[in-house]
């Protein structure tokens, strides 16, 4: 009677290969080839040096900084501050949360979602400066004069910074778009959004803390994101 063994796959670090942990314990790797993630995790830098980076169907993906000298590849959900790449392709179903978007070619497939696609930092402060007053919680402060446009000779008022309020609406709008949650929990989030869109801080004061507990099982950004709205209202 033989031994029967378990077989696990195998990992294979290539030469040159950087893997580092922060002081927040977020991971950063750096290799020379092909990257492909498939494990959910929350990352500082993914690099591709000289090849491509994959994210997996059902795999959730979280990093500062992703980098790749070919093609990055969604399949699952990513959420980036800024992603450089030759080619950007999302696949069927993918979701990208991507603040700066640099790539060459910009690839969706029909059912892809892609937020955000900026090209610069200063390219968001000048979209919130032109919509300052739907964005009311928005407090004046990002000098960006040179990149608006002429108005009849008006001088031009400083685009405002991004307030604590409008950060903890852009979690939410990702929590709820990742649709991990069961329906209440959603419509709960879908009160809370609704309220900080409208800048509605009374409104928000009144329903935050019923609507805030019917959340189950919150994520740790979720929870950053009350966090937020609690030290602000």
């Amino acid at each position: 009677m033989s031994q029967r063994t378990e077989e696990f796959p195998t990992m294979i670090i290539p030469k040159g290969t950087e893997i580092k942990v922060n002081d927040k314990g977020q991971l950063s790797i750096r290799t020379p080839g092909n990257l492909v993630i498939q494990n959910s995790g929350n990352y500082s830098v993914l690099s591709s040096e000289r090849g491509s980076i994959k994210v997996e169907p059902n795999v959730h993906v979280e990093a500062v900084e992703v980098s790749a000298a070919d093609t990055c590849l969604v399949q699952g959900h990513l959420t980036a501050w800024r992603v450089k790449a030759n080619k950007l392709l999302l696949e069927d179903h993918s979701q990208a949360f991507i603040m700066l978007q640099e790539s060459a070619d910009l690839e969706l497939a029909k059912t892809a979602r892609l937020v955000g696609n900026f090209a610069s930092d200063k390219e968001i402060f000048l979209l919130m400066g032109k919509f300052a007053s739907q964005l009311k919680t928005l407090p004046a402060g990002v000098d960006i004069m040179e990149e608006r446009p002429k108005l009849e000779n008006r001088p031009a008022a400083p685009a405002p910074s991004p307030h604590p309020m409008q950060m903890a609406l852009v979690i939410l709008e990702r929590e709820y778009g990742l649709q991990t949650y069961d329906p209440d929990s959603l419509q709960a989030l879908h009160e809370i959004i609704a309220a900080l869109r409208a800048g509605d801080r009374a409104k928000l004061r009144q329903i935050f803390p019923i609507f805030s507990s019917q959340v189950r099982e919150p994520s740790s950004d979720a929870l950053k994101a009350f966090g937020i709205i609690r030290e602000n209202l």
